[in-house]
This record gives C-alpha cells, sequence and structure tokens, in this order.
C-alpha cells in the first residue's frame, strides 16, 4: 500500500494541477451564474418591474432551501458518506436544472402562460417571473453550495502537504474571474436579447461546467484505486452523524464560521447591488459601471494564489485574515462617506482595488485553515456546516439591502420604474451596513487569534511540509 501511494496521481505534479483545472473551470461557470444579471438591476426594474427589494430578494432566495431546509448540511453529510464523484455529479445537474428555470422565469413563453397568471394572483407586489426566478436560483443554490463543498474537499484530497492553499487561491482566482466576465459580458448578452438573453448564456455556460465536473471524476477514481481512498474504510474512520456535534463544539470552526458570515455578507451581496451604486454615484450609465467594477475580481484574482503561495510557504493564515477585514471595512466606509460632489473614477477605482485586496486575504487564508482544525473524516461536513452558516447571511443580507436602500430613497422606485430622467438612489445607508459587517469581522478575527494561540491550530504555521 505504501508503494501505491507513493506513485499515486496525487504524486505527479501534472495530474495534480489537471484535476484542479477541471474542477475550477466549473467553478468559474457557476459563479458567472451567481451574478449573471448582477449589472442589469435597472433593466429589470424597467421591463419586469421588479423594485429594489425584490431584486434583493432574487439575491436571498439563492440560499432560500440551504439555509431553511438544511440542504447545506445535507450536502456535507452527503459528500463524507457518499464521496466526492457522486456529489460533483448531484451538484452540477441540480445547477443546470435551476439555471434552467430561472431562464424560463424570463422568457415570454412564460409570461404569455396560465402559470404566470396564476403566480400574479398572489403576492401581486413581486411578479410571477421574480417567483419562478426565485425558486430557480434556490435550486441552483443548492447545486453551487455543494459543489463549492465538493470542490474544496476535494482540494485537500490532492493537495495536502503539498501547495494547499496556493491551489485553494488558484481556484478562487478562475472563480473570480467568472464575476469579471459577468460584469463584461452580461450587459451585452443583454443589448442582443435582454435580461433573458443573459441568463440563458450562462446556462450554457454551466453545461460546459457539467461536462467538467465529469471529465474529473475519471481522474479521481483512478486515484482511489491507486490509494485505496473510498474502498474500505475502518469503523472508526467513518463519518457518524455524531461528529456533526463536535464540529459545532470546536471553538475554532466557530470562529472562522463568524468570520465567514460577517465576511462574505460584505461582498457577495454588494456586488448585486455595486454597479448600480456605483452608477448612481459617479452619474454614469450601468454599461461603464460594470466595467468599473470589474476590476475588483480581477484584483482578487491576480493576488489570491500569492496568497496561497505565501500561507503555503510562510504561513500567517489568521493574521492576513485580521488585515483583510480591515481592508474590508476601509473600502465600504470610502464608498459611504466619499461626496458624490468629490467621488470620481480614480477614487472608485482605488476603493475597488482596496476591497479586492480583502477579498483575496481573507477566503486565501480561511478555506486552507480549516483542515487545520477538522478532521478528515468529517472534513466535508465542517464545509458544509460553515457554507450553511455563511448562507444565513447570504440569504438575509440581500433582502435587507435592499429594504434599506427603498427606506432610504423614498419614490425613487417608482421613478425609475415610470423612466424618469435622473432618477437615481443613495447608497449611503447600505455601505454603512456592510461596514458594520467589516468591523464585527474585525473583532471576530482578533478572537479566532486569540484561540488560535489557546488551542495551538497552527494558522499562523505554514502549509506547505518540509
Amino acid at each position: 500500500m505504501t508503494e501505491k501511494i507513493k506513485t499515486s496521481l496525487r504524486d505527479s505534479t501534472t495530474a495534480r494541477w489537471i484535476a484542479l483545472a477541471l474542477i475550477s473551470s466549473t467553478m468559474f461557470f457557476a459563479y458567472f451564474f451567481v451574478d449573471v444579471v448582477a449589472p442589469l438591476q435597472t433593466d429589470l426594474e424597467r421591463i419586469y418591474k421588479w423594485t429594489p427589494e425584490v431584486f434583493g430578494m432574487l439575491g436571498g432566495s439563492e440560499f432560500f432551501l440551504n439555509v431553511f431546509a438544511f440542504f447545506l448540511i445535507f450536502s456535507g453529510i452527503i459528500l463524507d458518506k457518499m464521496g466526492i464523484r457522486f456529489t460533483l455529479i448531484t451538484a452540477g445537474i441540480t445547477m443546470v436544472l435551476g439555471a434552467a428555470l430561472k431562464f424560463y422565469a424570463l422568457t415570454d413563453a412564460f409570461a404569455l402562460s396560465a402559470f404566470a397568471t396564476w403566480l400574479n394572483s398572489f403576492l401581486t407586489w413581486i411578479p410571477a417571473s421574480a417567483k419562478l426566478a426565485f425558486v430557480g436560483f434556490s435550486i441552483f443554490g443548492v447545486g453551487v453550495e455543494m459543489a463549492g463543498i465538493t470542490v474544496s474537499k476535494t482540494i485537500v484530497k490532492w493537495f495536502r502537504g503539498k501547495e494547499m492553499a496556493l491551489a485553494m487561491g488558484l481556484e478562487m482566482a478562475v472563480a473570480r474571474l467568472g464575476v469579471f466576465a459577468v460584469f463584461r459580458l452580461t450587459p451585452i448578452f443583454a443589448e442582443n436579447g435582454g435580461p433573458s438573453n443573459s441568463v440563458f448564456m450562462g446556462l450554457a455556460f454551466l453545461c460546459i461546467g457539467f461536462i467538467t465536473f465529469f471529465v474529473y471524476t475519471f481522474l479521481d477514481k483512478k486515484l482511489d484505486k491507486q490509494t485505496g481512498e473510498g474502498l474500505e474504510v475502518s469503523p472508526e474512520d467513518e463519518f457518524k452523524f455524531s461528529d456533526i456535534g463536535k464540529i459545532f463544539s470546536n471553538p475554532g470552526f466557530l470562529a472562522i464560521a463568524g468570520l465567514c458570515v460577517l465576511f462574505y455578507s460584505a461582498i457577495f451581496p454588494f456586488q448585486k447591488f455595486a454597479t448600480d451604486m456605483l452608477a448612481s454615484k459617479l452619474n454614469i450609465e450601468m454599461k461603464e459601471a460594470a466595467a468599473y467594477f470589474s476590476y475588483f475580481p480581477i484584483g482578487a484574482m491576480v493576488l489570491t494564489p500569492f496568497i496561497g503561495y505565501f500561507l503555503d510557504i510562510k504561513g500567517k493564515g489568521a493574521t492576513l485574515m485580521l488585515y483583510g477585514a480591515i481592508l474590508l471595512t476601509i473600502s465600504h466606509l470610502i464608498f459611504a462617506l466619499v461626496p458624490a460632489e468629490i467621488f470620481n473614477v480614480p477614487i472608485a477605482i482605488g476603493t475597488i482595488v482596496i476591497l479586492g485586496t480583502a477579498f483575496s486575504l481573507v477566503p486565501a487564508s480561511m478555506w486552507p485553515s480549516l483542515p487545520k482544525i477538522i478532521e478528515d473524516r468529517y472534513l466535508g461536513s465542517a464545509y458544509g456546516a460553515i457554507f450553511w452558516i455563511q448562507n444565513i447571511g447570504l440569504l438575509a443580507v440581500p433582502m435587507l439591502i435592499g429594504y434599506a436602500l427603498s427606506a432610504s430613497n423614498p419614490g425613487v422606485s417608482e421613478q425609475i420604474a415610470a423612466g424618469v430622467a435622473g432618477a437615481k438612489y443613495d447608497y449611503t445607508v447600505p455601505e454603512f451596513i456592510f461596514a458594520g459587517f467589516g468591523v464585527a469581522a474585525i473583532i471576530l478575527s482578533i478572537v479566532l487569534r486569540i484561540v488560535d494561540k489557546k488551542k495551538g491550530y497552527g494558522l499562523d504555521i505554514p502549509n506547505k511540509k518540509k
């Protein structure tokens, strides 16, 4: 067995990076679809009559089933019980089905259907197109979060003791490239067929992503045959449902989970409103604003692999998380406090770069840290649990921001829907909310450093074994 492990695919540099390229490609397409309508808030309000509250509900709907039906907890258990290959294929199919339903919700065929008429008969302030899109996006959300935790465990499987943080950083970089593509391509797609065409292209990309997941499973199966993993598991190494209690009683896990939900609540919901915020504050067109914001994921994409390499060689994971939380807070305070009269393109891009740096520091440090505090046999469930906690914030915050935006801008939604020239939102209140999450993340980062020193997790120790 020892000889088999020495000569396995995992010890082949080429095989490791091919495996990473395949699963990262799928996450590129998945992240593209997550924010596929983010640059189209005004179009959705004008064409489909989606108010900011409805738009915020769409963002939150991605996480509805994961949170309230506990699908992320189940996803982690499925991953630990059924293995990587089964979970990847299940995730891919679920993403495609949910995306197809969201696309159908924006088509003329649905708008003219009896089903749409029935959906319009209740909760009349929410258009039928939005209601069906909520359902589709929530199904997609089950798949994309299941894919996320499975990809994380897959990288640990191939890169533990090697370039694990670098590999996770590169996977995140490729996913961020998907966000960049959204803000560059979605407005172009919408010019040639409206928002529904943008969603259709996202669906087509997801189908390609399913294929790359499928191809990866052959590599995974070959690796398991070589190492014996997944073939015979001793009773003491099997996942047990009682392990869930061990996860939630682990102080290191709780600290990272809290930091995770606070940090991501100030990033992903912001992405959905950022284009309109920049357009309003700079008084420019949505397409131009989307182009400026596209530099945000590019900055994160470029920096994340370097940070991952630093973590592998030098460590300092807990320290970098603190620095990231500080930068996150600074960026949102700039958006909130700098008056529109002096807020210009250089300030906007500079602030976006600061936010992109924060977006590199925290995730690149956080995800490789979890295997240091959680046993392998229930690592999938731990990733599922932390994503579930994260999803609670990602479900609630977009709706909170949509409500805060409308409440702090009375009458603006009606003006935009009526096509009144010059009507725009003031994002000061939402930006203060995002900054508040950053302040809380700073506090929890300090708590995590204290817990790390007390428990000896080694979060500041390099990942790569010499």
